[in-house]
């Protein structure tokens, strides 16, 4: 027997990694362009999953609609399920499967692109050669090496990010409120964990790889980014959640940082994943971050290499096939677990 899986939110580079995986698990697949919402989980009538994305909102009404459709269990390409009613899940009787560590190196990797195109002025000075303006007035920046870098959460992500750190000639501070000294050591890290106040202080860098809860919920505020080293760089590649992006704007007009790279951003949802090229944004927040020179915006593509793709398709049609024979569920989530970063 094999599942009859309905994906939503389905990109056109996950397809063919997806269609890979699934010559050995054998199930249905059926790929939707359309978000998961009250209004489309009609599309997922008679089948026995749904595969969401982040994108996707999950939230109890659709719960309840799509297992009165047929459906028995949610896959989720992702390791973080912010975007999932955990305790309508629960109530609901319907698992919900996630795709944990697909690759840290692929989120650590890009926080590093991001830092040195936005410190080097990579963008603008690629913009500049283009148009055969090869001056180099304005594009001055600065080394990493003998820097401190401060990470806020130190999961995998976060380690990694400390490792290739401390490869560039870092120092390395990390908050954490689950501090794992131990692992840190076994790692070889030399890693100093500290008080967020005392991060924010000391750090040339600042980059976030903590899961978004309601206690994380714009951890990074006015009050805390008055805390943080004049000309600082804040990175985010984890979720957009963490920052309160009125107070960053504010902070990045008035010259008190000296950049945000960002991966992610607090009012994605219904604009990143899409193609809106030909269309008014009403979006004041991100309009100015787009307009700042010491702003350099990716759009969720963090998680985008072919190694990451790879271990999440065969992830998801494995846990499918779990769910299909009965066993064990070990990626299932349960409420109150802890929320990985990123996606």
């Amino acid at each position: 027997m094999t599942l009859r899986i309905a994906f939503f939110s389905t990109q056109g580079f996950e397809r063919a990694h997806f269609d890979k995986a699934n010559e050995e698990h054998r199930h249905q697949l059926s790929y939707l362009d359309a978000r998961l919402s009250i209004e489309t989980c009609a599309l997922a009538s008679g089948s026995d999953a749904v595969c969401v994305f982040v994108s996707d909102r999950v939230d109890a009404a659709v719960l309840q609609s799509i297992q009165r459709s047929g459906t028995r269990v949610v896959l989720l390409r992702s390791a973080g399920f912010d975007h999932v009613d955990m305790i309508a899940a629960e109530q609901l009787d319907l698992p919900v499967l996630r795709v944990p560590a697909y690759s840290p190196h692929a989120v650590a990797e890009h926080a590093f692109a991001l830092l040195l195109g936005l410190v080097r002025r990579i963008p603008r000075a690629h913009a500049r050669v283009r148009d055969g303006n090869f001056c180099l007035d304005g594009l001055v920046g600065f080394e990493l090496s003998g820097r401190t870098l401060g990470v806020i959460g130190t999961g995998r992500i976060g380690r990694t990010v400390a490792q290739i750190a401390r490869g560039f000639g870092c120092r390395v501070i990390a908050y954490d409120i689950r501090p794992d000294v131990e692992l840190a050591r076994e790692l070889d890290l030399d890693l100093k964990y500290v008080e967020l106040d005392e991060l924010l202080a000391e750090s040339d860098i600042v980059s976030l790889h903590a899961p978004l809860t309601p206690q994380s919920r714009h951890i990074i505020d006015a009050a805390r980014l008055l805390k943080m080293k004049a000309g600082s760089i804040l990175i985010n590649t984890s979720r957009g959640g963490l920052i309160d992006t009125a107070a960053l704007v504010e902070a990045l007009k008035a010259g008190r940082l000296g950049g945000a790279a960002l991966d992610v951003y607090e009012g994605e949802g219904g604009l990143f994943f899409r193609d809106h090229s030909g269309e008014v944004i009403a979006d004041e927040l991100l309009m100015w971050l787009n307009s700042l020179p010491n702003v350099l915006i990716t759009a969720h593509q963090g998680f985008l290499t072919e190694e990451a793709l790879a271990n999440i398709a065969a992830t998801t049609l494995a846990n499918a096939s779990d769910f299909e024979r009965g066993g064990a569920l070990p990626n299932r989530v349960r409420p109150g677990a802890p929320n990985p970063p990123k996606i």
